[in-house]
């Protein structure tokens, strides 16, 4: 059968199959803009009489939209309740703004509403959703892990060794701390076991690093001089068109890293830099900085180079009330070997 199909028939498919796909996605997008342009303007009815409409009234509206429109979802007392607070939380909120509103699911309004305050940061991460294409769970976990407020707090040198357009995107693409919150490490761990626990979770590991990063290896080997020096994680970032070489650390900062992270940059670009890539970067990953002899360790060095902290939120994430309570890792080790003893 396949014998008399045309020659350019599976061009033809592969064309069409394509085109399909790009016609569901612009239906897809058209419904979710039409939808939230219905909810925005049911939450503007409800903003506007917010002093008139009392509890009752919101009863009534949702039972007659249901009443009416049985086969839609949507109109619970809650989420009409929902669509007062989305459509004040974007009101007056710019040109930019009113552009992306219509881009993102109903659930991320939901979700940005409900965990922010500020109308900055609100506009920051719709901004980042739409751009980078977050599901609901990855825009949760970027609030929950204060991207916003790490965002570009890395302590680096960029201002005296790049270009100033370069500066300040490079600048933007490393934060502090980095939050490894699936991981969990003994105090005592060092940096090869904190480097075989994020290779063991690379999906969280680079969600954590930010768009753009691609892992080109670990413990790459570089020749020098007839000797041999591994860079724990090499990555290549597609944006910046550079590779960017990490370091891990799992003690405190100390200024002769820097040193050896400058060596390594010098080795990687004459290694593996194509024509094209710009110059690499450096990110020493410690376990905790002093910011006085960081500023002191960048200051004369010659490659591009940021210093931040990594921590995991085990403790963090826990509630106030049960901080200190619970027992550690090692209580609870030592009590499983009383078990088996008994």
């Amino acid at each position: 059968m396949n014998d008399l199909l045309p020659a350019d028939y599976p061009a033809v498919l592969t064309e069409l199959k394509d085109r399909v796909r790009r016609s569901q996605l612009r239906a897809v997008v058209s419904v979710n803009q039409e939808l939230i342009t219905l909810y925005l303007e049911i939450g503007r009815h409800l903003a506007s009489r917010e002093h008139t409409w009392g509890g009752q009234i919101v009863d009534r509206l949702a039972r007659d939209l249901r009443a009416e429109f049985p086969d839609m979802t949507g109109f619970s007392r809650t989420n009409l309740y929902n669509m007062r607070r989305v459509y004040l939380a974007w009101e007056g909120g710019g040109e930019i703004v009113q552009q992306l509103v219509g881009q993102i699911p109903w659930g991320h309004h939901v979700a940005l509403v409900s965990k922010l305050e500020q109308p900055a940061e609100r506009a920051w991460y719709l901004a980042k959703t739409v751009e980078h294409g977050w599901s609901r769970a990855i825009l949760l976990h970027q609030m929950e892990t204060r991207l916003y407020a790490r965002q570009g707090k890395a302590l680096t040198n960029f201002e005296s060794t790049l270009p100033p357009a370069d500066s300040d995107i490079a600048h933007q693409t490393l934060k502090d701390p980095y939050i490894f919150d699936f991981l969990d490490l003994h105090e005592s761990a060092r940096e090869r076991d904190l480097e075989r626990a994020l290779m063991k979770h690379i999906e969280d590991f680079l969600l954590e690093l930010g768009v753009g990063f691609a892992l080109y290896g670990r413990q790459v080997p570089l020749e020098v001089a007839g000797r041999t020096y591994f860079v724990d994680l090499l990555f290549y970032h597609v944006d910046l068109r550079r590779f960017v070489v990490v370091e891990l650390k799992a003690v405190s900062f100390e200024p002769e890293f820097a040193g050896k992270l400058n060596f390594y940059l010098s080795a990687v670009d004459d290694h593996f830099r194509r024509e094209g890539d710009a110059p690499s970067i450096g990110l020493l990953l410690c376990k905790s900085k002093e910011e006085v002899l960081v500023e002191y360790a960048l200051r004369d060095q010659g490659k591009p180079m940021g210093v931040a902290e990594w921590t995991t939120r085990l403790v963090e994430s826990l509630p106030e009330d049960l901080k200190g309570r619970l027992p550690s890792t090692d209580e609870l080790e030592a009590e499983f070997a009383r078990g088996d003893e008994r």
